[in-house]
């Protein structure tokens, strides 16, 4: 649960000091992390590293 604390926290840093510029970077980070989770174990693994 500790884990979602922190997300929660960074959306409310986020909401209160107006800083909405952020949420792009911060969906970016979380997505492309969420790409190499889940193709990690798959056919496309090369083609994604290469990439990076």
């Amino acid at each position: 649960m500790g884990k979602f604390k922190i997300v929660g926290e960074l959306f409310a840093f986020l909401l209160n000091n107006k800083k909405w510029w952020l949420l792009p970077i911060v969906f970016m980070i979380i997505f492309l992390g969420l790409l190499i989770v889940f193709t990690q174990g798959s056919a496309l693994a090369p083609f994604i590293y290469t990439i990076f």
